[in-house]
C-alpha cells in the first residue's frame, strides 16, 4: 500500500477519534482562558473582554470540567478573593497552545485577506492621517463597489517598523529622521511625501529666550520638555548621544505632543518643547493648543544635520506580487500621484 494512503488513513483515524469533550471547546473559550492568564482574574479579564464576570467564570468552569474528564486535572484554580488564579501545568500548556493557535489563525486570515484583496490595513500616526484623507475620496467608490474594506489603524511613530514587519498593517504613513538632500536607505518600499525641520515651541519670555535661532550648545541650558520616545527622541539621541537626558535640562518627560503643549499653554511648566515645523505653525495659528507660545528656529550647527522625512511605507517587494488593481497597489499609486515631493526616490539598502 502507498505510504501516502497510510498517512491519510492515520490522520483520518486521529481526527475521528477526537474526544467529544475536546470538540466542545471553542476558540472563544481558548481566548478567554488566555486573557485570564494575562490579566490574572476573571474580573479583570471580563473588563478587558467587555463581558460580565459571570460569563467569563462560566467559560472557565466549562473548560475545567472538560479538562478534568480528559486528563484528570483542572486548568485554573481560584486562590481566594482578590488573588490571581493559579494555572495548573495542564492549564499552562493549554494557554500556550491557545495563544499559538489564535495568533496563527489570525495571521493566516490576514494573509488570505491581503492576497485576495478583500481587506487592506493602513497605519497612520496622529499627524499623517490627513494624507490618507487626501487620496481616499478618489478610491472610495471603487473600494465600496468591490467590497474592499479599508481598515485604518493608529500607529505611534516609535512602532512604525514593528507594525509593518509584524504584518499588523499593510502600509503605513509616518516620519523618521534623515540627512538633508540625501535619499534614505530603507529596507522598505518608500514614497516620500515631504521634508521639514524641527523647531522649538516655548512659553519663555523673549528676555529669557530671544527670537533668534537656538544653537546646539545653547539647547542643553534651556528647560526642556523631552519626549520619552519616538521621532523627536531620535533627533536628541543623535545630537547628544543615547544618554541625552544627562546632558539636557529635562523638566518633564512627555509621552504625547498634546500633553506637552497643554503643559506649556496652561503655564504649569515654563520651558521649551521640540517639535516639527508644521506642528509648531499649527500651534501658533490656533489649530493645536498653543495660546501664547512662540516658535523658535534651531541654528544650523547641530550635527549630524537632520530633517524630518515623511512618507508612505510598504514591505519591500510585496506590491510586486499583486496585480495592478489590488487595493495595495491602488493605494500606493494614489499616493504617488498626489505626493507633493516625488523627486527623491528611496535608495536600495546596502
Amino acid at each position: 500500500m502507498d505510504t501516502t494512503d497510510d498517512t491519510a488513513t492515520d490522520m483520518l483515524t486521529a481526527l475521528l477519534g477526537c474526544p467529544p469533550e475536546m470538540l466542545d471547546v471553542s476558540l472563544d473559550q481558548l481566548r478567554t482562558l488566555a486573557v485570564v492568564h494575562t490579566t490574572g482574574t476573571a474580573q479583570r479579564a471580563a473588563r478587558v473582554l467587555g463581558r460580565e464576570q459571570s460569563s467569563v467564570q462560566k467559560q472557565l468552569d466549562n473548560l475545567n470540567k472538560a479538562a478534568t474528564r480528559l486528563v484528570g486535572e483542572a486548568l485554573v484554580v481560584k486562590q481566594g478573593r482578590g488573588k490571581d488564579f493559579l494555572f495548573t501545568p495542564t492549564g499552562e500548556d493549554i494557554v500556550t497552545l491557545a495563544k499559538t493557535t489564535l495568533t496563527e489563525v489570525t495571521h493566516n486570515l490576514h494573509h488570505s485577506r491581503r492576497r485576495v484583496g478583500s481587506t487592506v490595513t493602513f497605519g497612520t500616526t496622529e499627524f499623517t492621517v490627513q494624507f490618507l484623507g487626501t487620496v481616499w475620496p478618489a478610491l472610495r467608490d471603487d473600494f465600496e463597489r468591490r467590497g474592499i474594506h479599508l481598515n485604518i489603524e493608529h500607529v505611534r511613530t516609535r512602532d512604525l517598523w514593528s507594525k509593518l514587519d509584524g504584518k499588523k498593517v499593510d502600509m503605513v504613513c509616518g516620519s523618521f529622521a534623515a540627512e538633508p538632500d540625501r535619499a534614505p536607505a530603507l529596507d522598505y518600499d518608500f514614497l516620500e511625501w515631504h521634508r521639514e525641520r524641527v523647531a522649538l515651541l516655548t512659553n519663555l519670555t523673549p528676555r529669557e529666550l530671544p527670537d533668534t535661532p537656538v544653537a546646539a550648545d545653547r539647547l542643553p541650558h534651556l528647560p526642556l520638555l523631552a519626549p520619552t520616545g519616538g521621532l523627536l527622541a531620535q533627533f536628541l539621541g543623535r545630537w547628544y548621544g543615547p544618554d541625552y537626558r544627562g546632558d539636557l535640562d529635562v523638566i518633564a518627560d512627555i509621552d504625547s505632543l498634546n500633553y506637552g503643549l497643554n503643559l506649556l499653554t496652561t503655564q504649569l511648566l515654563h520651558g521649551c518643547l521640540l517639535t516639527t515645523d508644521r506642528v509648531a505653525d499649527a500651534a501658533i495659528e490656533g489649530r493645536l493648543p498653543g495660546l501664547g507660545l512662540r516658535k523658535i528656529d534651531l541654528a544650523d550647527d547641530y550635527r549630524p544635520r537632520l530633517e524630518i522625512v515623511t512618507g508612505v511605507f510598504a514591505r519591500q517587494g510585496e506590491r510586486n506580487r499583486y496585480t495592478d488593481d489590488h487595493p495595495l497597489n491602488l493605494l500606493w499609486n494614489a499616493f504617488a500621484a498626489a505626493a507633493p515631493n516625488r523627486s527623491v526616490p528611496a535608495s536600495p539598502p546596502d
